[in-house]
């Protein structure tokens, strides 16, 4: 696919991997929707290597070739690399982060996080981390990846920051306290000013500051200036900067009338030494508190990798070994006595073991396992001692797979982050201008340079966006972190912010508002045909398939002892039944839209049908040769719970939809049943997209509720997807979000967790917001002309240490969510 290239011309070369190519014919649909994308000069699309190469001006972004390729069926590979970052210390490092890989070769996107440390980067080579952590270095960011055989337990460093932040914090302490005695207390208390000036005299009082104060700043405020003054010498000044700005103009300026008083006017020989030591040592006390918050931030996962135990016993020929978690592997068999944790996946060899599976599912009820189930790594055995195989160890476990999921929704950022991210970009210039105009205008004014001095570095220290960047990132990582301890495992972060814009419900029935465990109700047989032939028969077609109605039928046949002959031929007929050959007979078994689709007449069962429907019965027709014969009816049990569920959504004022491929008259008869607002039945899986279509233009948002596989494209379609099962199921890759629990109430769950959330990030980014616009014009002076009132530099950043501190308190308050009962 190319196009006419002027010799002229800027042409940028881009190649990536392509997804989903399987012939000659997805080559050409590949080429021509990379050839559609404005910019595009020629496309080439390799099937042996399932590489692209592209020629493009250089307005041509990698998202518009990414769009169009997704939008035709072969998405790009995409890698995502994690990094740790250093230097990140305020909202404003977010944006500059961002920018340094977002400017890079092959990245689609990146996604920093200050609560974490860390940034997320979409890119197209694997191999570009080395690059991208370079790219950081050079912007003031030193990185490192982040690997797969790196702890997941982000508290291990929380606290190790925590730890150095508290000795810093301690010899500020020890240094600063003798000069802001000496200072403030002589201000308070002018007996003791006399009294030190007569015992020591000014000047040594002051040399005394001086040194102790220089300690300050070069020891454990030295980072300020490490980090900040390169920033601002790079132009992209932040929280840092401003700091060491601050503390050195007051500490410059008292140096001078210092040593060189002659520089200064008579009435502007004063020292500011306290001033800047003790805003040195309150910032690395906001520091600590906020690197102890952040920690537990992160206990979720920390309890998730709290989890996996350190050891398990082996049967070795028979007798117990114990050995380390690293030395087992996938094939050994485990011994579990009651109370031990599981080190691994596995299947249940013994006949029966009873589990707690409430930190994976959420569920405070033990499960009971029958022999050959699937086990999940890290619940305990409640019962008897029970053997087990190893199915998966290390990160192929359900475990490890939760840890990442809720690790990478805790790093998302959510839309409402995106102008918060924007603010903060330009905030500290704009801070830094406000400062200079204020120092400006109050020597304009013939203030004095004393009162200059302090409303300029009064602004510069309050006006800090740490609390900006934490508002969002610690809500989502407190509440991402909660969900999982509910059993709701946020796939992507964005979601838990859609969902809380929904306006409708919509479930598929079979496994989600049943158990899906369907059983035989009934047949009815036509007169010279007997309900076990009947049922032979359906259960020959049904004899090799996994569907949930075939093992119902199965059962059933081998309750009764029946014989049941062999089928030939079976051909699935897709969302309407299977074909086959029984003997010489010709036989048909599903829905009437498969008899009506084969010309079967069915009058002669259509009562039968019609009552079996109503009693929320879903009917098969069985037909052999063109005749139906006999009814086969079966009936899926309610979750305990669905109906409750219904009415609590009702109370939240949502509309509740359904949208089954059952029957309309036993689709009607289940929403009746469960108090359902709007039916959708009869319906293919590919037509379950259009009745979501249609409920968005009637209603709003939708969340769709369904079982993660056959469900796939209604998951994909809604505006958030919810896949509802065990803990298992959690690979399901069309949802948004996971039910690792199969109870109603999980539902619930998520849509409490999101709504919480998202009014505590709106509290968060008030308060941030509405700080810096309050104070920043009482540090400037607003007040002084009227009330005589000057803030000081040191309550600027006692209040300043103390914004971020609220906010991260405040977002603490989310791990004590509590889910609205289901009533």
């Amino acid at each position: 696919m190319n196009k006419q290239i002027s010799p002229d011309e800027q042409i940028t070369e881009m190649g990536f991997e392509v997804q989903k190519l399987s012939c000659a014919g997805c080559v050409g649909r590949a080429e021509r929707a990379l050839a559609s994308v404005p910019g595009v000069l020629s496309a080439r699309v390799n099937l042996a290597t399932h590489r692209a190469e592209v020629s493009a001006r250089p307005e041509t972004g990698l998202t518009e070739l990414q769009t169009a390729l997704r939008r035709a069926g072969y998405p790009m590979q995409v890698h995502t690399l994690e990094f740790d970052v250093g230097n990140m210390s305020c909202g404003s490092c977010i944006a500059r982060v961002e920018q340094a890989l977002a400017t890079q070769p092959g990245v689609l996107r990146a996604s920093a996080n200050l609560s974490t440390g860390r940034v997320q980067a979409d890119v197209l080579d694997a191999g570009a981390a080395p690059d991208l952590a370079r790219a950081l270095g050079a912007a003031g960011y030193p990185a490192k990846p982040v690997t797969d055989t790196d702890s997941p337990d982000p508290s291990a460093r929380q606290a190790a920051e925590a730890r150095a932040l508290s000795r810093r914090v301690m010899l500020a302490f020890v240094l600063t306290l003798p000069v802001f005695v000496v200072e403030m207390g002589g201000h308070l208390v002018p007996p003791f000013h006399h009294w030190l000036l007569h015992s020591f005299g000014q000047t040594p009082l002051w040399l005394g500051q001086f040194l102790l104060t220089t300690a300050v700043l070069l020891g454990p405020g030295r980072g300020f200036y490490t980090s900040g003054l390169p920033a601002l010498a790079r132009g992209a000044p932040d929280m840092n900067s401003l700091v060491a700005i601050g503390t050195l103009a007051a500490w410059g300026y008292s140096t001078v009338a210092l040593f060189a008083p002659g520089l200064l006017p008579d009435s502007a020989q004063a020292v500011y030494f306290e001033a800047a030591a003790v805003i040195v040592t309150l910032i690395l006390l906001g520091r600590w508190l906020e690197a102890r918050a952040r920690g537990r931030t992160g206990a979720a996962i920390a309890r998730l990798v709290g989890l996996q135990p350190r050891h398990a016993r082996k049967l070795v020929d028979g007798a117990e070994t114990e050995v380390a978690l690293d030395d087992i592997v996938q094939g050994d068999t485990l011994r579990l006595r009651q109370g031990e944790r599981l080190a691994a996946d596995g299947e249940l060899l013994s006949d029966h073991a009873t589990l707690d599976e409430s930190m994976i599912t959420g569920e405070p009820l033990p499960a009971v396992k029958e022999q050959g189930a699937r086990l999940v790594g890290g619940t305990v055995n409640s019962g008897d001692a029970f053997d087990m195989r190893v199915t998966a160890t290390g990160g192929q476990t359900v475990l490890s797979q939760i840890i990442r999921m809720v690790e990478r929704a805790q790093g998302a950022k959510l839309p409402v982050q995106a102008l918060v991210d924007k603010v903060t970009l330009y905030f500290v210039p704009v801070v830094m201008a406000v400062a200079a105009l204020t120092v400006v205008t109050w020597l304009a004014f013939g203030a004095g340079l004393n009162l200059a001095l302090v409303a300029g570095v009064s602004v510069l220290i309050i006006a800090c966006p740490c609390a900006m960047g934490l508002a969002t990132p610690t809500s989502v990582m407190v509440g991402t972190g909660r969900a999982a301890e509910l059993g709701v495992l946020f796939r992507k972060g964005s979601a838990l912010q859609t969902l809380e814009r929904v306006r409708v419900v919509a479930f598929d029935k079979t496994g989600t508002l049943t158990k899906g465990r369907p059983s035989l109700s009934r047949v009815v047989a036509t007169p010279g045909l007997s309900e076990e032939a009947a049922l032979a028969l359906a259960t020959a077609l049904e004899r090799d398939s996994d569907h949930p109605i075939a093992h119902s039928l199965r059962d059933a046949a081998a309750a009764r002892g029946l014989t049941v002959p062999q089928a030939e031929t079976i051909k699935s007929l897709t969302g309407l039944g299977l074909r086959g050959q029984v003997g010489n007979q010709s036989v048909l078994l599903g829905a009437a839209r498969l008899m009506q689709a084969e010309n079967v007449p069915v009058d002669a069962l259509a009562e039968a049908a019609s009552q079996a429907a109503d009693l929320g019965e879903t009917p098969f027709y069985l037909a052999v040769d063109g005749v139906a014969v006999a009814l086969i009816c079966v009936a899926d049990k309610l979750r305990p719970g669905a109906a409750d569920m219904i009415a609590t959504l009702h109370r939240k004022g949502l509309t509740v939809a359904m949208i089954s491929g059952d029957a309309t008259a036993t689709a009607q008869a289940v929403a009746r049943d469960l108090g359902i607002d709007h039916v959708v039945a009869e319906v293919m899986p590919k037509d379950k997209l259009t009745a979501l279509q249609d409920l968005r233009a009637a209603h709003g948002p939708v969340a769709f509720v369904g079982d993660g596989i056959n469900d796939a494209p209604a998951l994909a379609e809604a505006d958030v997807g919810l896949a509802i099962g065990s803990g298992t199921d959690i690979a399901v890759e069309a949802a948004d979000i996971v039910l690792a629990s199969s109870q109603p109430r999980a539902v619930i769950a998520a849509l409490d967790v999101s709504a919480q959330t998202m009014r505590n990030i709106r509290q968060n980014l008030f308060w941030a917001f509405a700080y810096n616009t309050a104070l920043v014009p009482v540090a400037a002076g607003l007040l002084y002309p009227a009330t005589g009132l000057m803030l000081s530099p040191m309550l600027a950043a006692g209040a300043m240490a103390l914004s971020s501190v609220f906010v991260l308190s405040n977002a603490l308050r989310l791990r004590y969510i509590r889910v609205q009962e289901v009533a």
